[in-house]
């Protein structure tokens, strides 16, 4: 059966594009306190990055002009997320970072809808959210 008649098994993942100001400094915090790796930077001076673990990516994108961020708190103080990543051991990629001084602003917890959760704020303000399912 091709996708076109089965559309629903035609997406594989997909990838958070982040606005920055600094590519290279983003992408060097990602890489040393939450364990991203990347190839190569695109443009001169550096404006792309594709960052990668396991099978998430986040692509980090920037002109060099600044105050382009735009982290949904900005918009919206009590919107949580910019990013919500699922994993297989939330407690051990809590520690992962916390060893790695990462800005935890919300402990691991079990919220109503069964997954255990915690959050961090990378250096540009963007909140991801990394979670596991309990049930």
């Amino acid at each position: 059966m091709s996708s076109a008649e089965n559309p629903t098994r035609n997406l594989t993942h997909n990838c958070v594009c982040f606005v920055v100001d600094d590519v290279v400094k983003t992408a060097e915090f990602y890489r040393d306190v939450l364990g991203f790796h990347f190839e190569r930077y695109w443009g001169e001076p550096p404006c792309f990055v594709i960052l990668h673990r396991d099978s998430v990516e986040f692509f980090l994108s920037g002109n060099g002009s600044q105050g382009l961020m735009r982290p949904n708190r900005m918009a919206n103080p009590d919107f949580t997320w910019d990013a919500y990543v699922r994993c297989r051991d939330v407690d051990a990629l809590y520690n992962e970072f916390k060893s790695k001084n990462a800005k935890i602003t919300r402990e691991p917890e079990v919220a109503f809808y069964g997954m255990k959760e915690f959050e961090l704020t990378d250096c540009n303000g963007y909140t991801l959210c990394f979670a596991q399912n309990t049930e």
